[in-house]
């Protein structure tokens, strides 16, 4: 797709997701297990109403929109850079190391602490998701890149040694701890103090911007590692670029949200149906299509369930969702 055509094409892009996300907001703030009355709540911030929904409702929606917009535009640069529509966070790994290393934050005890006026916890799962990447980067280009089974196959075995490492790290932790990593593990959203939603914020920002400033450059890589350097651009020095976005952006969220899958695989597996490959359009449209998603996966474990008076984390729903899909999109490429 040539400049023009991408530049053409981008504001219905964008107008279709940002309808959807401001749909999706709108129902993540009415959706609980206990009705309100938006007007009370506008009238009476003080009142009942208003503070379920804009003291918890409205920071979770926040969260997820923050969360899942994260997870998407990353799914759009792992697809990208592999050339393989199955690769994701949760697929790949990531999520998987930045859990390993914000759960060791968490059982020393540096959940609440900072370094040099920072959150620590997001940086420990920064390093662990980038650990994740970088074994995962240089088990694929050990085989070529050639074969997306094989970068699957490093993706599902990270995962592997990961969630080992976890569940023998809880065997060594009391009751209390155990079944607060458990909780996290499984991913949930929550209503976060303004204070994360900042700094959770701004990392995903940081990495997103630094997706957008590359999307041009990652089209080209599916012309081929030789073509795309013929055309002007280092290759490996894009690959990490684009590694290093997406750990930390995977890692900020990942210590706030714990493990939620398959975001990054729904999100721009759906759109690029609609809106077609080219990364300067995918990528923008992913991330309030990604926002939007997270949302309403979170406004149905609410809303569903509201009768057995119990909330599903919103894990358990993209999992649900997400993991027929990832096999039917693996049975189609296979065969």
């Amino acid at each position: 797709m040539t400049l023009h055509a991408a530049r053409a094409k981008l504001p219905r892009a964008l107008a279709l997701s940002v309808t959807l996300f401001v749909v999706a907001v709108t129902v993540g703030l009415l959706v609980g297990t206990q009705p309100i009355s938006v007007s009370r709540a506008w009238q009476d911030v003080s009142s009942q109403d208003g503070r379920i929904l804009f003291g918890i409702r409205l920071p979770r929606v926040l969260l997820g929109a923050i969360a899942g917009a994260g997870l998407a535009a990353t799914g759009v640069a792992f697809q990208a850079v592999l050339r393989n529509p199955l690769a994701e966070p949760y697929v790949l790994g990531v999520s998987g190391g930045a859990a390993f290393g914000a759960t060791m934050a968490i059982v020393l005890g540096l959940g609440g602490a900072t370094m040099l006026g920072a959150p620590l916890l997001p940086l420990v799962a920064l390093a662990g998701g980038m650990g994740a990447t970088m074994l995962v980067y240089s088990l694929a280009r050990s085989s070529g890149r050639s074969s997306g089974a094989s970068v699957l196959l490093a993706g599902v075995v990270v995962n592997a040694i990961a969630s080992g490492a976890i569940t023998f790290v809880k065997t060594l932790v009391n009751d209390r701890v155990g079944q607060e990593l458990l909780f996290w593990l499984v991913g949930f959203l929550d209503a976060a103090p303004t204070s994360t939603l900042v700094f959770v914020g701004a990392y995903v920002a940081i990495g997103i911007a630094m997706l957008l400033w590359d999307a041009g450059r990652l089209n080209l890589l599916a012309l081929g590692d030789e073509s795309a350097t013929f055309l002007g651009v280092d290759v490996r020095a894009l690959e990490l670029r684009v590694f290093f976005a997406c750990s930390l952006v995977v890692g900020a969220i990942v210590s706030v949200t714990g493990l939620i899958g398959f975001v990054g695989l729904i999100v721009p597996h759906a759109l690029r149906r609609i809106v077609g490959p080219d990364v300067r359009v995918l990528l923008p449209a992913s991330v309030f299509g990604g926002a939007a998603t997270l949302i309403l996966c979170d406004a149905l474990s609410r809303g569903a369930f509201r009768f057995l008076h119990t909330q599903p984390p919103v894990g358990a729903v993209t999992a649900l969702v997400g993991g027929p899909l990832f096999l039917l999109l693996l049975r189609r490429r296979g065969a």
